[in-house]
């Protein structure tokens, strides 16, 4: 197994020197560049191998470590994206991909990556990602060149290319840990005892906290707020400590037969190198829990079980409640959670706002950690029972109805009217419903309404970078605040426990339905916001209006004339090339034999 792991790992670190050109080899000598410019399959195959050498130098054997993990984390996706006529992704689906891989293991959001709000227009690709601008100048130029070749990525591209970008960023957390090596009065050279390196390690956990805020040459100033954060900082401070003190133990624990029984352990630089990566992997997966805490008490807040807060409850603080919400209507609206549709006042969107901007708790130079998206792993599961960008409604509706969340049980019956719309979906898209769209994001928001974001169409997609909200953008004053939640409104906030349950029994897959209805499992007339506006997020260049295409059938009868009509073109090429073949001389006719069409 090792030996066959081993050479796996070299294939995959080739991978992302030949990937994009292999095809261009046999197709053609060259491929074209900008302008008039013409590249050699040959040379774009040289500079990627460079690129590569030059990316992973240095820290092969952490990348190689991860690359099979990589690809089981990533490979059913990879399937059920939507290919090129070579069997590969497009520029669109790497993105997507390394977006959802990085979110979905380890929370984080990528900086020129983040979620596209529904957007089809300007979506930045990998190449235009600033770790790699910054760092691996060699690669962009390679993988702009490589584009032009219009090739894309098979599965073994990805696993090396995330596991490249994941070294890049990686490699910026080494500049943070020789800080607080100094802020610890520490140089990186020397050796540190168990203590001493808890001490370094906390540090770094600070100033990670702090993002570009932080200072990373005061180390007096440092030292004074460690300890003032060590004897005020209650449960988060145990966290903190708890969290690098596991790290430490089982990095101690796998080394164990490296070091000696009898001495006391030490460490090194490269030693707690390796320990902060282990750190920057699982960091985001164990900040999670907070999130989980914030999700719980939202949906306490909300009357129907519907997924939404009234805005006038979100701003209400009472005396069991953990968390206060500060953020504005203003920021609600722009990031997706604000919705003036519900019936009795504005609501909070419980997972937009979840998976808003504001809940990001870190911040470096290249990357947030934000709380991860739960719809993204229920949709994964969708992939990787669907193996096809695409499914029918009842295939859908079948695994759907088996699947469950963190809020939604499963073998539940979906009510009618989101059966409909799935059919409606599929509708405008020759009868199978893409899994990768904006209106499928919709129905899967309606059927988790506390996992998936509702996905409005941003108007500035900027709004979903934890950057743009820096300090006190996102927050509402005080006064703001109390207005708003002046108006509550007495029926919304006092319904007692019985008839929320009651309520709560009636409500499914976020949609609320009627107290009349006496069939269980069956809707009447539920509030449901809906649009018919589709964005294909892993298709290149595949905006449209579905409500435009009523005409579905008439296009499809036209296509099939057309390839009527081309199929008997070639069939008339086809009889006159045998008619001059078979006519005239004997010997003519005999060798027509050999060539007769098999109709």
């Amino acid at each position: 197994m090792a030996k066959a792991g081993g050479n796996k790992s070299i294939a995959y670190l080739a991978a992302l020197s030949f990937f994009m050109f292999s095809s261009a080899v046999s197709a053609s000598p060259s491929v074209r560049g900008a302008g008039d410019s013409r590249i050699s399959a040959e040379n774009i195959q040289s500079r990627l191998t460079e690129a590569l050498e030059s990316v992973m130098r240095g820290g092969e054997d952490a990348g190689a470590k991860h690359l099979e993990t990589i690809e089981a984390h990533i490979w059913q996706t990879y399937q059920a994206l939507p290919k090129n006529d070579l069997g590969r992704l497009p520029p669109k689906g790497v993105r997507y991909l390394v977006h959802n891989y990085f979110a979905r293991e380890h929370g984080w959001v990528i900086k020129g990556l983040e979620p596209l709000g529904h957007q089809d227009a300007n979506v930045s690709a990998v190449h235009d990602l600033s770790v790699l601008q910054d760092k691996a100048p060699a690669l962009v130029e390679s993988l702009l060149e490589a584009r032009r070749a219009d090739h894309g990525l098979s599965l073994s591209d990805m696993v090396a290319m995330v596991a490249a970008l994941e070294r890049l960023i990686l490699d910026e957390s080494l500049t943070t840990l020789e800080a607080a090596y100094r802020l610890n009065l520490f140089t990186p050279e020397e050796p540190l005892s168990e203590h001493d390196l808890h001490s370094v390690l906390q540090s770094y956990l600070l100033l990670f906290k702090q993002g570009q805020k932080a200072d990373l040459v005061d180390g007096a100033r440092h030292r004074q707020w460690k300890n003032l954060v060590a004897n005020r900082g209650g449960q988060r401070w145990k966290l903190i400590v708890d969290f690098e003190s596991d790290a430490v133990n089982n990095y101690a624990f796998a080394n164990n037969h490296k070091s000696n029984p009898f001495e006391e352990s030490s460490y090194s630089f490269k030693d707690a190198s390796s320990i902060i990566e282990s750190m920057a992997h699982s960091y985001g997966k164990w900040q999670n829990q907070e999130c989980h805490d914030m999700k719980e008490e939202l949906m306490s807040m909300d009357p129907d079980g519907s997924g939404r807060v009234p805005l006038p409850r979100f701003y209400t603080p009472s005396a069991t409640d953990v968390y206060k919400f500060t953020e504005g209507v203003e920021y609600l609206k722009q990031v997706g959670a604000y919705d003036a549709s519900a019936a009795g006042g504005p609501r909070v969107r419980i997972a937009n706002y979840m998976l808003g901007p504001s809940n990001c708790i870190a911040s470096s130079t290249y990357y947030s950690i934000c709380c991860i998206s739960e719809c993204e792993s229920l949709l994964n599961q969708l992939e990787a029972n669907v193996k096809a960008p695409a499914a029918s409604p009842s295939h859908i509706l079948e695994l759907v109805r088996h699947m469950s969340s963190s809020t939604v049980d499963s073998h539940r019956e979906l009510p009618d009217v989101l059966v409909g719309k799935l059919q409606s979906i599929a509708d405008h898209h020759d009868g199978d419903v893409p899994l990768h769209g904006r209106l499928f994001s919709q129905w899967m928001h309606h059927a988790f309404p506390n996992e998936c974001p509702y996905p409005q169409i941003m108007e500035d997609v900027t709004a979903l970078d934890p950057r743009a909200w820096t300090g006190s953008k996102a927050e509402a004053s005080q006064e703001e605040r109390a207005k708003i939640a002046a108006q509550a409104v007495d029926d919304v906030l006092s319904q007692n426990e019985s008839d929320v349950a009651s309520l709560a029994d009636n409500v499914a897959a976020g949609l609320l339905w009627s107290d009349d209805d006496q069939e269980v499992g069956k809707a009447s007339v539920p509030e449901l916001q809906w649009t018919e506006e589709e964005v294909l997020h892993a298709h290149d260049g595949s905006s449209l209006k579905l409500g435009t295409q009523k005409g579905g059938l008439f296009g499809s009868l036209m296509r099939w004339a057309f390839q009527g009509a081309l199929l008997f073109s070639l069939l008339r090429v086809l009889f006159n090339w045998q008619d001059s073949l078979c006519g005239g001389s004997s010997k003519k006719k005999a060798k027509c034999e050999d060539y007769e069409l098999p109709f």
